[in-house]
């Protein structure tokens, strides 16, 4: 209850705030460049595309916000002052215990499955979907580029 009514609020304050800007605002690079393939066990997770200009900028094994530990296979890109984590995240086979795996996460569906968002400091935004039991799909985006998230989501096959 109290999230719908912080939702609410927002809404209510966005309605109230300054008219949009008369300028047009520069939108990231579109999703162009072609993302990795990456596996918990046989079967792959195609990431079919990731921002154009991304520059990889190594891999991590780790996601912070879990509650528990997990294996986690993924890659970090730099686009100027911004950065992208795209992963999976093995070993979760249920959607009750994947809906517990971050504490404060908004739970929400992406394609018919259970998913995730978060925010941690510093704006970055969180988003994981359970693909299939043992795979969650991870991806991870600072402010200047959290837009793309949904795009990169939509890809993922």
């Amino acid at each position: 209850m109290r999230r719908l009514a912080a939702v609410i609020l927002m809404l209510c304050l966005a309605a109230c705030g300054p008219a949009a800007p008369k300028t047009p605002v520069a939108r990231p690079s579109p999703v162009t460049q072609p993302g990795p393939t990456l596996a918990c066990g046989s079967v792959p997770v195609k990431i079919a595309a990731i921002p154009a200009g991304a520059v990889e900028a190594g891999r991590f094994a780790r996601v912070k916000s879990l509650s528990e530990p997990l294996e986690v296979k993924g890659q970090t890109w730099s686009l100027g002052e911004e950065e992208l984590r795209v992963g999976v995240v093995c070993g979760v086979r249920s959607a009750e215990r994947f809906a517990a795996l971050v504490s404060r996460a908004g739970l929400v569906m992406h394609d018919g499955k259970p998913a995730l968002h978060w925010e941690t400091r510093g704006g970055v935004r969180h988003f994981m979907w359970l693909e299939r039991p043992g795979t969650a799909v991870y991806i991870a985006a600072t402010g200047g580029i959290a837009g793309q998230i949904a795009k990169i989501a939509a890809g993922v096959t």
